[in-house]
């Protein structure tokens, strides 16, 4: 397919031109093909000017003939094989070719002369020393039924400058061959290329579908399954590195049979195997596939009585098969799909939800009933698929014949439907528990403050917070403007509500794009949220400082009335209040008269509080009712 040029012969050029092919080959694992970078100043300017030649080839053709699939260079170290297969002359052989390779479909064959011829002219004004080759794809397969693998290699080691998928998927699968043949090529029975490759149906991302058959009929010390393995562990672990090798963006889809298995389900006529030997074209062969592939051809192969009642089988179970699959939608997925998020929300809302049918009776009777958060349907909806269908199907009265087509078209609908209503919910939910959180934390606050000042408006309980503790030096300044901003956020807050419960509800735009009015809302409803987690954050952190404040005040209080009665055998605390309590280990009394009675931690503590802004005084008579009960005794404050 080579075409003899006139040229200039200049040694000088020669070595610019072989560098130039030679920086397009990729380095390491592909043979012994040498790879240089070492280029001077003046070479690198020649390779340039080279290279901008190609790239004004490659825009010249692919204009002219919008339908080239792929234009490559083919490496100075392929040249050789390349010259001895598309018959170049000798004389041209000698003056350093840079050899172009053209792919065009098959479906232009009839255009090949035309293209050709066209190439030529085009080559000889741009550089003299461009050799174009111009094949279709079946030009190339060709090569591999052909048992000519070293040709085909060479073809596909050419460094794309445009390329439809074709040379991307042929360069990555040869550097992959190669790698693996590296490793272990005496247990490689054949390297075949298939798929959408083949059919030329390939595109630039296009899975590159690759079948290895490893010859198991020799291996005596490993058992078949474990060598099969290691070997596709192996295989699979070049895929990376033959892909960054090649620099396409095709992904390698390496499948790994055994030889016997193969041969059996050849045997047998399997789909998959037929269609593998009638697409697959050997990128290595040892003898094995092209055989099958003639046998095939000539209608050698044929399908076992014991395989056809197999297949056949296959329709048999057709009708429960689908029949099971429908089921299984409604059953799993959409089951699945609806019952979970359900679930989330009623545990977003604070209740703890029970088993599928309690799920259903707690999402009705709290979110349509009680809150009227989400319309009845969607109640009938959930009821539906997790009482009539789930649970049907648990107690056997649904089976999977049960389920049309229709049914599932209607469920998905519904579910979907349902789905997006939860989502509208949770923001509802959402909106919910923010109101009650700031409605709490306003209450913890602002309900401690007013008990511990004596006031009750909010204006009276900032003011008295900032003169009776912020300017007296007990808490710190940023303490009020915490409490100015847990007020701010509740006010904000309740504002946000009215205005949401005045406003229409919004309609959707077109595409389902909501209004920017909604979008306003929705970025209103997120600072609303930030908001209240900031308040939540400094109302813990005063709360946390009025209780220790408080507490620390309780001691003081609890210690100016405790003192401490020491006698002969005995040692009790005594509380001067409104009674006198006595304290012996965990017992608490108080004295009634001349008598001690029972008493309790919480009426002890409330006299204690009430007691806290007094004066303590002593009761002399009660302390001679003690000495008559405990003997002599000293009072120790």
């Amino acid at each position: 397919m080579g075409d003899s040029i006139e040229h200039k012969n200049s040694k000088e050029e020669k070595s610019v031109e072989q560098n130039l092919a030679v920086d397009y080959v990729p380095k390491a694992k592909l043979g012994n093909l040498p790879v240089s970078n070492q280029l001077d100043e003046e070479v690198k300017k020649k390779m340039d000017k080279t290279r901008k030649e190609i790239d004004e080839f490659k825009d010249e053709i692919a204009k002219k003939f919008k339908y080239v699939e792929a234009i490559g260079i083919i490496p100075a170290q392929a040249a050789k094989k390349i010259e001895e297969e598309f018959e170049v002359p000798e004389e041209d052989c000698k003056r350093g070719l840079i050899h172009i390779l053209t792919v065009i479909p098959e479906k232009n064959f009839k255009e090949i002369g035309k293209v050709r011829l066209e190439a030529i002219n085009l080559a000889k004004k741009i550089n003299a020393k461009l050799w174009v080759h111009v094949v279709t794809p079946v030009d190339i397969w060709n090569l591999g039924l052909d048992s000519k693998f070293d040709v085909m290699e060479a073809l596909a080691m050419s460094f794309p400058v445009m390329d439809k998928g074709l040379l991307g998927a042929l360069r990555v699968s040869q550097i992959h061959k190669t790698l693996v043949l590296k490793k272990f090529e005496k247990y490689v029975t054949s390297y075949v290329v298939g798929g959408s490759v083949v059919r030329g149906e390939t595109i630039k991302t296009s899975d590159v579908d690759v079948f290895v058959v490893i010859d198991d009929t020799d291996v005596k010390r490993m058992p078949r399954l474990e060598l099969k393995e290691k070997l596709r562990g192996i295989i699979y672990s070049y895929i990376q590195e033959a892909e960054a090798i090649a620099g396409v963006k095709n992904k390698l889809s390496p499948q790994i049979y055994l030889l016997t298995d193969f041969w059996e389900s050849v045997k047998d006529a399997h789909p998959v195997m037929f269609t593998f030997i009638r697409d697959g074209v050997p990128l290595y062969d040892r003898g094995a596939f092209l055989p099958w592939k003639s046998l095939l051809r000539m209608g050698r192969i044929k399908p076992s009585p014991e395989a056809i009642d197999m297949f056949m089988s296959s329709g048999d179970k057709m009708k429960d098969t689908i029949e099971r699959r429908l089921f299984d939608i409604v059953i799993h997925e959409i089951f699945w799909g609806i019952i979970t998020p359900t679930q989330g929300l009623l545990m977003l809302y604070g209740q703890t939800p029970g088993n599928h049918k309690g799920t259903v009776k707690a999402f009705r009777e709290t979110f349509v009933e009680k809150e009227k958060m989400i319309e009845k349907r969607y109640g009938d909806i959930l009821e539906e698929i997790v009482l009539t269908y789930f649970k049907g199907y648990e107690h056997g009265k649904v089976k999977p014949g049960d389920v049309s087509g229709k049914d599932v078209d209607r469920l998905t609908k519904d579910a979907i439907d349902f789905y997006g209503r939860l989502k509208e919910l949770r923001s509802q939910i959402e909106k919910r528990v923010q109101e009650k959180s700031i409605e709490q934390i306003y209450t913890d606050i602002f309900g401690m403050l007013g008990s511990l000042l004596k006031k009750k408006t909010e204006s009276a309980i900032i003011k008295e917070f900032d003169e009776s503790l912020i300017k007296e030096g007990k808490f710190p300044p940023r303490f009020l403007d915490s409490l100015k901003f847990v007020a701010k956020v509740k006010k904000d807050f309740e504002k946000a509500k009215k205005k949401a419960a005045a406003a229409k509800p919004e309609k959707e735009g077109k595409k389902g794009k909501k209004t920017k009015k909604a979008k306003d809302g929705r970025l209103e409803d997120a600072k609303l949220r930030r908001e209240v987690d900031k308040a939540r954050k400094l109302s813990t952190e005063v709360v946390n400082a009025l209780v220790e404040y408080t507490q620390r005040c309780d001691f003081m209080a609890m210690d100016r009335t405790r003192f401490l009665i020491k006698g002969r055998d005995m040692t009790a605390e005594a509380f001067f209040l409104k009674d006198l309590f006595v304290i012996q280990g965990a017992k608490i009394e108080k004295l009634s008269g001349a008598k001690l009675v029972r008493s309790d931690p919480d009426e002890l503590k409330n006299q204690i509080m009430a007691h806290k802004d007094k004066e303590t005084k002593i009761d002399f008579k009660a302390l001679e009712n003690l000495r008559k009960i405990f003997g002599e005794f000293e009072l120790v404050y």
